[in-house]
């Protein structure tokens, strides 16, 4: 039995640290795995799954974080897009009225757009930051996402930026 115990606690620690290098790349991806992860370790401490049952569930998390990495070539988009379409997705409306094609097609613009006004001070600078705030709005209303969580769209697409903007800023 302590055996058992020893995998739930290896497992969500290797778990932990695959979530947390996601972070770096995909922040809506990292949130659902560790929201995810989350749930199942309550739900065993909670008593309503077993061992057997939460080993199986973290398994299959594992399973699906490697899967999530090969995604993006499904889409035929590459990792930085995989993460504004991820962003854009969130917003089920908007998946439900443009389609995954549309939704590609934005997130390979957004990566475009971000890219070409990211300067090595825009998450600090608020003129800056308000600059590209506006640059994605204005592709968004471009493409016809939908407005009713445009905001909420929009707050995803930054702080998704925000993480790439390092990188971003000392290749120009």
């Amino acid at each position: 039995m302590p055996q058992r115990n020893l995998a739930i606690e290896a497992l969500k620690k290797l778990l932990e640290g695959q979530i947390r290098s996601r972070t770096r790349s995909n922040i809506t991806e990292a949130e659902a795995f560790s929201q995810r992860l989350e749930q199942a370790v309550a739900r065993y401490h909670a008593n309503a799954l077993t061992s057997v049952q939460i080993l199986d569930e973290l398994i299959s998390m594992a399973h699906d974080m490697a899967s999530a990495r090969d995604r993006g070539e499904e889409l035929g988009l590459t990792q930085e897009e995989i993460a504004f379409y991820d962003a854009l997705a969130q917003n089920k409306s908007a998946k439900e009225a443009m389609g995954n094609p549309s939704l590609r097609v934005i997130a390979t613009a957004l990566v475009k757009t971000i890219r070409e006004n990211a300067t090595v001070d825009w998450t600090v600078m608020a003129q800056a930051r308000a600059k590209m705030r506006t640059s994605v709005k204005r592709l968004l209303r471009h493409y016809g996402y939908p407005p009713d969580m445009q905001d909420e769209a929009v707050q995803h697409i930054l702080r998704q930026a925000e993480q790439f903007a390092p990188i971003w800023a000392g290749q120009k």
